[in-house]
């Protein structure tokens, strides 16, 4: 039963890694991946001298940064939330309710933001006009682009990650619900005292596995969303590679650039996986 997962993993997981000598090679169409001349820390060196380095970094940090803090917190909430919902079908519908966006497609979901935040016929931007914010351009505006981003996100994904700690709760003995009742807890009192210790082990793995993406932006959604006038703010590590890569044909340089992303993610991860194991004695090794 394990060996479909084992192989799938070798062959798009480990296999690719083959080509990541690209990245120390002048690639030679004619040559191949391994017959360019070998130029060790070449490429590495001119993405750390490029003149748009720091600004790839703080926008990927900034974006990736907020949507892991928010994408992670909201879930959270939303599982308390529902858990506490009286009556298994509101439950049902509730949990299908906000589940529900994660199957619709990112190209319908940057659609839907275009229409709702259009300049002049968008919904969201005629209820802000009523408050005195005319000429709202959400997604023209390099100001907006992060929050309309993350936003998005939460909305789209909350409720699919919910599930696992619906899962978590569902495990927790009913008895100490009803002991928490008779000694006249209230639902605060019954969410932080049974249902936040009892997530805590979920939420240390989840936290870790999460730190490994640090730095790996939605590509699809970013390049959907992007445009001459937000292009400052939304112009990651993940769309660069793309343009430089696949569109400039510059394979060497752009495979530098994703091991680059990679090993910052891959350090991330090891770093919290210690600090977990030390303070709460939860990590994935």
């Amino acid at each position: 039963m394990v060996a479909p997962a084992v192989a799938f993993v070798a062959v798009f997981a480990y296999v690719p890694m083959y080509g990541l000598q690209l990245a120390f090679r002048e690639f030679d169409f004619a040559a191949g991946i391994t017959g360019g001349d070998w130029v060790g820390l070449k490429y590495f060196q001119q993405f750390f001298d490029s003149p748009q380095f720091w600004n790839l970094l703080r926008n990927t940090v900034v974006i990736s940064v907020s949507t892991l803090v928010a994408g992670f917190v909201a879930p959270i909430g939303l599982a308390l939330m529902v858990n506490q919902v009286l009556g298994r079908r509101r439950k049902k519908f509730l949990q299908t309710a906000t589940y529900l966006p994660h199957f619709i497609s990112i190209v319908v979901i940057v659609g839907m933001l275009q229409v709702f935040l259009s300049p002049t016929s968008g919904l969201i931007t005629r209820v802000v006009g009523l408050f005195g914010v005319d000429d709202a351009n959400f997604l023209g505006s390099a100001g907006a682009f992060v929050p309309v981003y993350v936003l998005s996100e939460v909305w789209q994904h909350a409720g699919w990650n919910s599930i696992i700690y619906l899962a978590a709760l569902s495990s927790v003995d009913p008895q100490l619900y009803e002991a928490a009742k008779i000694d006249g807890a209230g639902r605060f009192s019954i969410i932080r005292h049974i249902d936040v210790p009892a997530l805590v082990p979920t939420m240390i793995v989840l936290l870790i596995l999460n730190m490994g993406n640090v730095l790996n932006t939605g590509f699809e959604k970013i390049f959907l969303m992007q445009n001459p006038l937000n292009l400052g703010v939304s112009e990651v590590i993940a769309t660069y590679v793309y343009k430089i890569g696949i569109l400039s044909n510059q394979f060497s340089y752009a495979t530098a650039i994703g091991l680059f992303n990679t090993l910052i993610n891959f350090a991330f991860l090891v770093v919290a996986n210690q600090i977990a194991k030390r303070v709460s004695n939860t990590s994935l090794w």
